[in-house]
């Protein structure tokens, strides 16, 4: 028989900053202080969006939330490493990115109240729409990532996705585009440890789920996704490599989903109070706050500051949200197609 040929890997894990805010120097990033300080109020202020949303929700002022606390370091860090000419591909948990990317907050909030105008991204936005059917928006990154190759840009597709989309078929085939054709796109996996109701040692054996790249012709690293300069860090490098032509990376960030998975979740049915206080230590707002407060450009004032500075935000762009007038009912016509057709211009007739 002809002999078997096995490639081995290895999947490497990058941490940088402990839950006590101590960093490993030799591995920071270039980042300045006042970079650190702009990371570190966007953290806060997705925090603050979150926790809003949430009160919003419960009030009855917005329909179903999908919460965020506990992953704002892999989606602030990941952006904060992007280019405005990268295009990004959401899934319904990433307000963080949206916010990190500088996008309108009350149109978050307009889409979580079940008006579609949320997503119409301005034109200076290369964000795509937000995807609720599982690892669907993969494809869709990679699809992106050929035009890009095709077209010569140096640019760069983003996708994200849970631990969940790893089980989904588009998964699969969008990594093995990605690895045929060597194209520009960063793939993150928030690995949050719950898939609704559904645990991560339930979701795959693989012992990671970086791992999984390596049998589509790709690297696959995991990072502490609770430490924003290893996500930082990671999603850089990767993003670097993809615009010159290196082609996929991999990223599994491991982080935790502290709150329930939408707002018509119960976790505690499911998960133990034990492992959510555990995570609790490993907050990954609270860890940047005590590295800054280590290198002097932290203090009390400065956090009022930032709070407030924060709060007043979300509490403009919810103003807004519930300033806006009601949809075009002939919308629901106007997007379909490019051109509507003949039926379509009947039914709007009819309508």
């Amino acid at each position: 028989m002809p002999e078997t040929i096995i490639e081995s890997f290895t999947v490497k894990r990058l941490d940088i900053l402990d839950e006590n805010g101590v960093a490993d120097e030799s591995l920071m990033p270039q980042l300045s202080d006042d970079e650190i300080k702009k990371i570190y109020e966007l953290l806060v202020l997705c925090r603050t969006f979150d926790g809003r949303a949430l009160n919003l929700q419960r009030e009855g002022r917005i329909g179903s939330y999908a919460p965020i606390h506990g992953q704002e370091a892999s989606q602030v860090g990941s952006v904060f490493a992007s280019e405005k000419s990268d295009w990004i591909f959401p899934t319904f948990r990433e307000a963080g990115v949206h916010i990190a990317a500088g996008y309108d907050m009350s149109k978050l909030f307009l889409y979580w109240n079940g008006d579609e105008r949320g997503v119409q991204a301005p034109p200076e936005f290369n964000i795509f729409p937000i995807s609720i059917p599982v690892a669907t928006q993969i494809p869709h990154a990679v699809g992106a990532a050929m035009g890009m190759k095709y077209r010569g840009d140096r640019t760069a597709a983003i996708a994200y996705f849970g631990d969940g989309g790893t089980s989904k078929g588009d998964f699969h085939e969008g990594f093995n585009f990605a690895g045929v054709f060597k194209l520009p796109v960063v793939f993150i996996c928030q690995n949050n440890h719950w898939a609704i109701s559904v645990p991560r040692e339930k979701q795959t054996a693989s012992k990671t789920i970086a791992q999984k790249a390596y049998a589509y012709g790709f690297e696959g690293l995991q990072v502490d996704g609770n430490d924003i300069f290893a996500v930082y860090k990671a999603v850089k490098s990767a993003l670097d490599k993809a615009r010159n032509g290196g082609g996929p990376t991999f990223i599994e960030c491991d982080t935790y989903r502290m709150s329930d998975h939408t707002t018509a979740d119960d976790a505690g049915r499911y998960r133990s109070k034990e492992e959510v206080e555990a995570w609790q230590l490993k907050d990954p707002i609270i860890r940047v706050r005590l590295y800054m407060e280590k290198k002097g450009i932290w203090t009390e004032g400065y956090q009022k500051e930032v709070e407030d500075k924060a709060h007043a935000a979300v509490d403009e762009a919810v103003r807004k949200e519930e300033a806006a007038g009601p949809p075009d009912p002939k919308d629901i016509f106007t997007f379909t197609f490019k051109k509507p057709t003949p039926r379509m211009l009947k039914q709007m007739r009819d309508f």
